[in-house]
């Protein structure tokens, strides 16, 4: 049996959207534990086995895997009949990883920066900024509905998921806009929002 250790509204929300995705909802076993929060609310759960107290952490036998992307490719590769990642030898498994490697080297440290207002020669040169993601994306975008082409896979799902938490910083683009909109709108990331909607009011409750 798997584990995913998820706190709401968090970035391991994208990861319960993708298990549904996975139809997987009867293999991982969805365990919430609190996070401490950038208000200041919230505290690191002693049951939460990840080293630095974060989410999402996934535990599959003695296996720990943690980081949003490793645990999205962990995952496509081990229920493979969804179609969300591509296999070895496949031509576009590497634009499929270069997409996941993307988001972690790239796209979220850039939107990090944005949002804490960090600018610096060396911080752009290294991972770049707005102006080179919003053309990254638009090349990729500008004829067809996804990453990859015609098909929705687990990239779609990762680097997407930066926007829908983070709408403010949404490329001024149509097609980068619809792009976004059309992830968004898939029923696994609704029911996830919904279920960490739950979570929350349980948790108020008591």
């Amino acid at each position: 049996m798997l584990t995913l250790y998820h706190a709401p509204r968090s970035r391991s929300t994208r990861i319960v959207a993708l298990i549904e995705d996975l139809g997987a909802q009867d293999k991982v076993t969805i365990d919430p534990v609190s996070v401490p929060r950038q208000d200041g609310s919230g505290s690191r759960d002693a049951r939460n086995p990840h080293p630095e107290g974060k989410v999402p952490l996934l535990v599959h036998g003695d296996a720990v895997i943690w980081e949003s992307t490793a645990i999205a490719l962990y995952l496509t590769e081990l229920f493979p009949d969804a179609g969300l990642g591509r296999p070895i030898g496949a031509p576009d498994r590497g634009v499929l990883l270069s997409w996941l490697a993307w988001y972690g080297d790239v796209l979220e440290p850039v939107i990090v920066m944005e949002f804490a207002e960090i600018r610096h020669p060396v911080v752009q040169s290294t991972f770049r900024g707005m102006a080179e993601v919003t053309d990254r994306l638009s090349h990729a975008l500008k004829d067809r509905p996804y990453l990859l082409g015609d098909d929705y896979s687990v990239a779609d799902a990762i680097c997407s998921s930066a926007f829908q938490f983070a709408a403010g910083f949404t490329p001024d683009v149509p097609h980068i806009q619809d792009w976004v909109a059309r992830c968004g709108d898939r029923p696994a990331l609704k029911n996830a929002i919904a279920f960490d909607t739950r979570l929350i009011e349980t948790a108020g409750a008591h």
